[in-house]
């Protein structure tokens, strides 16, 4: 079995950064020991080299490998610059056992929004040619819209062109984050993990910081969303021969918040 711890957004310089649940997301991950942790994006607030130093004592204490990829408050500020100094390159291919994972960045300067551009899609193509059991690309932006987060205007520009290029390559899972909001889509035969803050505060109605934990064996995919000191939901789960796809998601937040109010 191969175990992919999937964080997001810790936003490490920001007001609702939260010290105590960073470091209890390394303790469980560091207990959970995955073949790999992907991280993808806004490790800082504003993209200040303190802000990427700090991070990157955090993720120094983290056991297992750890993968990322920028988000855009990352590239605030010329952040991109101390990202690829401290943290590493902005795209990256790796072999996890018989698991393809392919990292980009979506990011631009000082913009919410993101693009992955065509000049990158013949190397996502040729990455993803290679074989392997099971095929992951990892971004920041969203690539389809997330429930209860409002107006649209933040997934990758290109989203339509991006998508049939990770179809056609035959991408069976898209990890991303960047709302705060875990969720996960089935378009045809591929399946869009989103991840919520893994240590903010920064989160709509009733969430809660939390990240997301999948697992692959035999041909089967499991995705966990594990909130840190409490429980650990299953959110998906299907195979990869017969297609089968089992979900658990939350009540949207308004209805959520509705059943709050009768109570």
């Amino acid at each position: 079995m191969v175990t992919i711890a999937h964080i997001s957004d810790p936003h490490v310089g920001s007001p609702y950064f939260v010290p105590n649940l960073m470091n209890r997301v390394i303790t469980e991950l560091n207990e959970l020991a995955p073949d790999v942790v992907v991280c993808s994006g806004d490790l800082t607030n504003e993209g200040y080299r303190q802000e990427f130093k700090s991070w990157a004592a955090y993720a120094e204490r983290i056991s297992s490998p750890v993968l990322t990829v920028p988000g855009n408050h990352d590239s605030r500020n010329v952040g991109y610059l101390h990202f690829e100094d401290l943290v590493g390159p902005r795209m990256w291919s790796e072999d996890v056992g018989g698991v393809r994972i392919v990292g980009v960045d979506s990011s631009e300067p000082d913009l919410n929004e993101g693009k992955v551009g065509r000049a990158q899609y013949e190397w996502i193509r040729r990455e993803f040619a290679k074989d392997a059991d099971l095929k992951v690309f990892v971004l920041h932006h969203h690539l389809l819209p997330i429930p209860g987060t409002g107006r649209e205007r933040s997934t990758v520009m290109d989203a339509g062109d991006l998508l049939e290029v990770l179809t056609n390559a035959g991408v069976h899972v898209v990890l991303s984050g960047h709302k705060h909001v875990p969720y996960v889509w089935r378009l045809e035969n591929m399946y869009v993990a989103n991840a919520g803050t893994v240590s903010s505060l920064r989160v709509r109605g009733y969430g809660k910081p939390c990240y997301n934990v999948l697992e692959f064996d035999d041909g089967e995919v499991k995705i966990h969303r594990k909130f840190p000191f409490g429980a650990d939901t299953v959110m998906a789960h299907f195979s990869l021969t017969a297609g089968q796809v089992h979900r658990e998601q939350e009540r949207p937040i308004q209805e959520r918040a509705s059943a709050a109010e009768d109570r």
